[in-house]
């Protein structure tokens, strides 16, 4: 790795750095991320949990659509995220769906923690067998759901990601 390239490294993670300070001047949670492809800043997004009222709009989640958007693709490979804080289970999994390339963080879930964003409760449930998750589930209309999956494995003209 180049001292170039490091520098780069640092701008980009300084940024979202930025924007996780600028979230909590707006009232938002002190997460920023930023994504880059070919040394171009492509999406940068703080946390908008509280502001959108919604529970996914961590910043990599805002990144990523906002990747998506700007590159016109659902396919982010070539890709690399910048995430003030090591990036959540929900965080964690839309980067592998969007086939992001490599990630840098900051702070770790440790640090996160310490200021009451604990995510290892999700990680025990997810270990549990889930008959013994804590969230009550029940499958239902299972064969009719099936349809659809039948009529996708069967359509020729599909988009698969």
């Amino acid at each position: 790795m180049t001292t170039t390239q490091n520098k780069k490294e640092a701008e980009y993670m300084r940024l979202a750095i930025e924007l996780s300070k600028k979230s909590i001047e707006e009232g938002g949670g002190p997460f920023g991320a930023v994504i880059v492809k070919d040394g171009v800043i492509v999406a940068a997004a703080a946390n908008r949990v509280t502001r959108h009222n919604d529970p996914t709009a961590h910043a990599e989640v805002m990144a990523i659509r906002e990747a998506c958007q700007k590159l016109g693709t659902f396919d982010l490979s070539g890709c690399e995220l910048y995430a003030s804080c090591e990036p959540c289970p929900m965080c964690l999994a839309a980067m592998y769906w969007a086939h992001i390339d490599h990630y840098f963080y900051a702070n770790d879930k440790d640090d996160a923690a310490k200021i009451g964003f604990d995510d290892a409760f999700i990680y025990k449930e997810m270990d549990k067998p889930q008959e013994k998750r804590d969230m009550p589930r029940t499958q239902i209309l299972r064969d009719e759901a099936l349809e659809a999956f039948r009529s996708w494995e069967e359509k020729t003209d599909k988009t698969e990601y």
